[in-house]
C-alpha cells in the first residue's frame, strides 16, 4: 500500500495514523498522557548514607586486619595476652565547676597494650603517684570505654571509692592495676576501669563497675578489692553510682554507701 498516496487523499486520517506510528516506533518518541509527569527521585540522601556506611565498614575492617595482624606479631613474638585490651588515659584537671565538654577536652590518651610485655614497656614510663601535680587524674579502662559518668558503658553504673592520705597510694595504685588487667577481680567482667586521683590533701582510688543496681555484684568487688590491697575488713570504702555523679556533678561528695 502506498502510504504517501492515502496521505494525500485523506490527508487527517494519514496523519494521525502517522503520528501514532511515528510515537510508537524509535526511542526519542513522546507519548502524551493525562497523568501528571513524576518527579526525579531525590538520592542525594540515601547516597550519602550508603557512602558513610561503606566508609565506616572499610575503616571497621582495617582496624580488625591490623588487629589479627598485631596479635599474630605478638604470638610470635612470644608475649603473653591480657584478657582485655587496656588504655592509660591522664588528666589534669582545671578547678571549677565540671562541665563534660571542658573535662573531656582535658582528657588525653597517653597508652594502651593487650599484654604483660606491653603493660610493662607503658608502666615503666608512667610518672609516678607521688610526683604527680594537684588535681590529677591517672585512668585504666578497657578499651572502648572512656573514663565518663556518660559513656555508655558506664551510665548504669557506679564506683568503690578508697581514700589514702598522700604519698601511700602510688604502692595501693600498683597493685590494684595489676589485679584489673591480671582479671584477679570478682566480677571482673563488669569492672570498667579504675582512676587513681591525686587531691591537695589525699589520694583516691576507684574502681568503675557497669551495674550499680547488681548489689551482689558491687558487694563481691568491695571485698576483693579489700583483698588484693591487703586492706583490713573494717577499712571503710564508700559507693556512689554514676547517676547521682551526673546530678550533683561530683566525683566523690554524697557517696550512698559506706563499708
Amino acid at each position: 500500500m502506498d502510504v504517501g498516496r492515502q496521505v494525500e487523499k485523506r490527508p487527517g486520517e494519514e496523519v494521525k495514523n502517522a503520528a501514532v506510528n511515528l510515537a510508537s516506533s524509535g526511542n526519542n518518541a513522546v507519548v502524551s498522557s493525562d497523568r501528571p509527569p513524576l518527579l526525579p527521585l531525590n538520592n542525594d540522601a540515601s547516597s550519602e548514607e550508603r557512602r558513610n556506611r561503606d566508609g565506616e565498614d572499610k575503616e571497621r575492617r582495617t582496624r580488625e586486619a591490623e588487629e589479627r595482624e598485631r596479635q599474630s606479631k605478638e604470638q610470635r613474638a612470644g608475649f603473653h595476652p591480657l584478657q582485655h585490651r587496656f588504655v592509660f588515659w591522664y588528666t589534669r584537671r582545671t578547678p571549677g565547676v565540671r562541665s563534660q565538654t571542658s573535662y573531656e577536652d582535658s582528657m588525653k590518651r597517653i597508652a594502651e597494650f593487650s599484654t604483660a610485655e606491653g603493660f610493662w614497656s607503658c608502666y615503666c614510663h608512667l610518672a609516678r603517684a607521688s610526683t604527680l601535680p594537684n588535681p590529677t587524674d591517672f585512668h585504666l579502662f578497657k578499651e572502648g570505654i572512656r573514663p565518663l559518668w556518660e559513656d555508655a558503658a558506664n551510665r548504669s553504673g557506679g564506683k568503690w571509692i578508697i581514700r589514702f592520705k598522700k604519698l601511700v597510694s602510688g604502692r595501693f595504685w600498683e597493685d590494684l592495676v595489676l589485679a584489673i588487667i591480671g582479671d584477679q577481680l570478682e566480677y571482673g567482667d563488669s569492672v570498667c576501669g579504675a582512676v587513681l586521683s591525686i587531691r591537695y590533701g589525699e589520694d583516691i582510688l576507684s574502681v568503675w563497675n557497669k551495674n550499680a543496681g547488681n548489689n551482689q555484684a558491687v558487694m563481691a568487688l568491695r571485698d576483693s578489692i579489700k583483698r588484693h590491697l591487703h586492706l583490713p575488713v573494717s577499712y571503710l570504702m564508700e559507693y556512689k553510682p554514676h547517676d547521682a555523679s551526673l546530678r550533683d556533678n561530683s566525683s566523690f561528695r554524697n557517696t550512698w554507701l559506706r563499708g
